[in-house]
């Protein structure tokens, strides 16, 4: 068992612990945010054990929880936006693995900026396909497109007026739905074109692709 897991049963107990330590005297707000902790946390051990993370139930997940299958809806929506809650905490505790901000802080173009960063999440996609094959469908037909996403102020930049900040914003979303969709699809890619997204230096290579197409070539 990994440390992260581990963490995660360790947090999940804690989470039991407290509420039946602490009863009535937590309030409304905290009893909720407690609630959803545990559905992330009970739905990220489940999903752990699966070959195929989108499987897992809403009465597995409320079981784990200990809760109730309907505060699964009332808490996030529907059982798939939970699933993406999880994959959203997987994927913030690997930027910080990979020191985004040491990345930040380096002079470079917004082109080549895009180009890492797109680099450093597929490879997270990759490494992770289970996860990412659970999550693709949602991010691409629900996800909630009028929220920026972490690379658009650097296409912004790199168009420095070109392009409206509308333009930018589907430019960054095609990046990344193109991305997310081929990723998803990595077994088919090798089969038909002979590219094989497991391998670093052809995902890299892929990904300095897209971005040149999409923003221009040097």
């Amino acid at each position: 068992m990994n440390i992260g897991l581990t963490y995660a049963i360790i947090l999940l107990n804690a989470f039991n612990n407290m509420q039946d330590e602490r009863g009535r005297k937590v309030n409304k707000d905290e009893k909720l945010q407690i609630t959803k902790d545990k559905l992330i946390t009970a739905t990220m051990l489940l999903m752990d054990d699966m070959d195929d993370p989108f499987q897992v139930t809403s009465r597995q997940i409320a079981a784990k929880a200990d809760v109730r299958p309907a505060m699964i809806n009332y808490c996030f929506g529907s059982r798939e936006d939970l699933i993406f809650q999880v994959f959203q905490r997987h994927y913030a505790d690997m930027l910080q693995e990979e020191k985004i901000d040491e990345l930040l802080k380096k002079d470079m173009e917004p082109k080549e900026f895009i180009k890492q960063i797109h680099f450093i999440v597929a490879k997270y996609l990759v490494k992770n396909y289970k996860f990412t094959k659970a999550i693709t469908a949602h991010i691409l037909f629900k996800r909630d497109l009028s929220k920026d996403q972490f690379s658009l102020p650097y296409v912004i930049r790199h168009y420095d007026g070109k392009k409206s900040e509308k333009e930018c914003r589907l430019i960054t979303y095609e990046l990344s739905s193109m991305m997310q969709l081929l990723i998803f699809r990595k077994d088919d890619i090798k089969r038909d074109f002979d590219i094989d997204l497991d391998n670093e230096k052809e995902l890299k290579k892929y990904i300095d692709m897209r971005v040149d197409l999409l923003l221009g070539g040097d």
